[in-house]
């Protein structure tokens, strides 16, 4: 599986990020094409729980994300 960076812009200065896992590119274009326009809930990283509605975001950025451990120095 691969981590991808999902982050929805509503303006120039306010998002929202999320991390998916799936197994390409594709698949993650995919799986956010099928939100489109419908409310989406997730959790994200600092334990924020989030309710989305797609249809009110303006831009939708997805890229592969590459997790650096920062525990290991």
């Amino acid at each position: 599986m691969k981590e991808f960076k999902v982050t929805y812009f509503f303006d120039e200065e306010h998002y929202i990020r999320r991390f998916i896992h799936v197994e390409s590119q594709k698949k993650a274009e995919e799986l956010i094409q099928s939100e489109r326009d419908g409310f989406i809930s997730f959790t994200d990283s600092r334990g924020i729980y989030h309710e989305l509605h797609t249809g009110k975001v303006r831009v939708t950025q997805i890229s592969e994300y590459h997790r650096v451990d920062k525990t290991k120095k």
